[in-house]
């Protein structure tokens, strides 16, 4: 079991419990600023973070002796980022959402906008595409996004309007 947490120092760090308490076991580092939100995906295997840079990072476990061949510290896993989505967002991302049911990536922006990513299914590193955009989603900055764990696409974001909405996203065909 592994606790994430986003910081103002640009990293993400993660930690496991030992002996009733929680010791950092991995710093991640690639964000150029702030790192505002993370969230895993539904294995556990993977993790996206947002940034003050204005990208998304999607970071991967590996397990030692893993196919893919990356290099492990003994029996410890390590973790990798993957993929990094850039060229999006024109602010700081403020909150990063997993679907649990769908594999759908949301984020919250402080352009007052909700993207929505879908993942490749493509063979090899993964690869992620903007499926939905919400240019307008709030009157100000949109500071939270969560997806319903149990109704797929259904997302509920805050904003700094005081606002909270209510969208329901539809998969594109073919995906």
């Amino acid at each position: 079991q592994l606790l994430a947490s986003a910081s103002y120092d640009d990293t993400v760090r993660l930690y496991h419990e030992e002996e009733d308490d929680w010791v950092c076991c991995a710093t991640l580092e690639g964000h150029g600023s702030t790192v505002w939100s993370v969230a895993f995906d539904r294995s556990g295997e993977r993790l996206a973070s947002c940034s003050d840079d204005k990208t998304v990072r999607i970071w991967r476990q590996f397990q030692p002796g893993n196919q893919e061949g990356v290099a492990c510290n003994g029996t410890d896993p390590t973790w990798k980022c993957v993929c990094t989505l850039s060229g999006y967002h024109t602010r700081t991302i403020y909150d990063v959402a997993w679907c649990h049911l769908t594999g759908a990536l949301a984020t919250a922006c402080g352009d007052d906008a909700i993207r929505i990513f879908e993942e490749s299914s493509a063979p090899g590193p993964p690869t992620f595409s903007l499926a939905a955009h919400v240019p307008r989603a709030h009157a100000q900055d949109v500071n939270c996004v969560a997806w319903n764990p149990k109704e797929p696409g259904l997302l509920a974001s805050c904003s700094d309007d005081g606002d909270i909405a209510f969208w329901q996203y539809q998969r594109p065909e073919g995906l």
